[in-house]
């Protein structure tokens, strides 16, 4: 609407407002609404029964995005097309201002969903949205009172110049925005390809992560070429920039090149994975996380580790489950020479085979090490398949047993003695 129209419609309203025509208009924009929400409430019952009856059906982003505009969406149809209807008999001012009003609100909720869908675990966008929603519903106030033109001609009065170029407040002003809107559809778009690309079966979970941030990184590329010719910046200006953006690789930057390198390299080689128990220098856990600067390794105690995507890549890395998840576990134990070692190594595999995470095949068995000073050391060796559970509760429900059963067997397990002589009389 122009600022005479809008003006001329407050006026309209304003004489509606004194007259008994009035209450039509209230009454058939209250009947828009609680038909809306009659319908946005069946609408969600189907979406609640439907995953009812799947449970293992995932709310998707179209579902996400057509719960939170359902509302204003189905109010602005049904307004319009009462306004149309009545247009003949009564007047509908009230009607036409509800229509910038409720597409403000469909608006502000599509562009939330969007923020959410591209910034899931962002603990910033809570306050954000009521900002957001804030400066929106300010901006509707400001056009349909008429005094938006007026802000725009004082913005546009503070004006200074970058280099050769003028630029003025509303200039920047319109760049942000549009800068911001295309860079928020292509992380929308990023969005909805990551988790397709996370449904999709018999792809390898490494790929699906190179796939997403690749995808990600140039829809954002395209959106900022996209964005900034729209606001009249040309795109020869980025030269400066990405000049001073190879001097700062070249200098200061290294390291966060080379890891955002070694990031893919980790993700297309496949060596390490989602899951793979590793250990790298004097970390060990379960990898949890592959981004594009570092891998997060949980380790047993529950503490996760910050690793550098280049230290994995040019360090020794031992990967317990990169193609067999099964490892061994050696358990020292050390006997008095008196003891019977066929008896003794019989106890020490009987007590493996009792625990249930120790594989039969292979079977654990039972060696003989080394003589000692102290007692004959023995060393028992079993298989487990799950090493991501830790190996300290299997190692110690084992040694309480020999050592039960030792007792009652009545074998003794040394500890080192000294004998000191004492020779001469002084």
């Amino acid at each position: 609407m122009e600022e005479n129209q809008i003006a001329e419609l407050l006026v309209e309203l304003w004489r509606d407002v004194q007259q008994p025509a009035i209450f039509w208009q209230v009454g058939v924009l209250a009947v828009c609404l609680f038909v809306a929400w009659l319908i946005t409430r069946q609408v969600k019952a189907v979406l609640r029964r439907r995953r009812a009856a799947d449970p293992t059906i995932a709310v998707d982003a179209r579902e996400e995005g057509l719960r939170r505009v359902i509302f204003p969406l189905t109010a602005l149809v049904l307004v319009v097309l009462a306004r149309a209807v009545l247009a003949n008999w009564h007047h509908i001012n009230l009607l036409k201002l509800a229509v910038p009003l409720l597409l403000a609100m469909a608006v502000i909720r599509l562009t939330v969903h969007a923020l959410k869908r591209s910034f899931p675990r962002a603990g910033w966008l809570a306050s954000f949205e009521r900002a957001f929603a804030f400066g929106a519903w300010g901006v509707v106030a400001l056009h349909l009172s008429g005094v938006l033109p007026t802000v725009i001609d004082g913005m546009e009065q503070v004006a200074f110049s970058i280099g050769k170029a003028k630029v003025n407040l509303w200039m920047l002003l319109q760049g942000a925005l549009t800068v911001c809107v295309t860079v928020l559809v292509a992380m929308w778009v990023a969005g909805i390809i990551e988790s397709r690309l996370m449904r999709t079966e018999g792809l390898d979970g490494n790929l699906k992560l190179v796939f997403t941030r690749l995808s990600r990184s140039l829809l954002l590329v395209l959106a900022v070429a996209i964005g900034l010719p729209l606001v009249g910046i040309d795109l020869t200006a980025l030269s400066v920039f990405g000049g001073a953006l190879g001097v700062g690789l070249g200098f200061g930057m290294q390291k966060i090149a080379a890891n955002y390198v070694s990031g893919f390299i980790l993700l297309l080689d496949r060596s390490i994975r989602m899951g793979n128990l590793i250990s790298v220098g004097n970390e060990r856990g379960i990898v949890s996380q592959i981004t594009t600067r570092y891998t997060v390794l949980k380790g047993m105690t529950g503490i996760e580790s910050i690793v550098p995507n280049e230290t994995l890549v040019g360090s020794i890395v031992q990967n317990e489950t990169f193609t067999d998840p099964k490892v061994r576990v050696a358990l020292p134990i050390q006997v008095s020479y008196a003891t019977d070692l066929e008896k003794a190594m019989a106890i020490m595999i009987e007590a493996a085979q009792a625990q249930p995470r120790v594989m039969h095949d292979p079977a654990p068995g039972a060696f003989l090490e080394a003589f000692a000073d102290s007692g004959i050391n023995l060393q028992l060796g079993f298989w487990i398949r799950d090493p991501a559970e830790g190996t300290l509760g299997i190692r110690s429900a084992i040694n309480m047993q020999i050592w039960r059963r030792f007792k009652e067997e009545g074998i003794e397990i040394p500890f080192p003695q000294r004998e000191i002589r004492m020779l001469g009389s002084g």
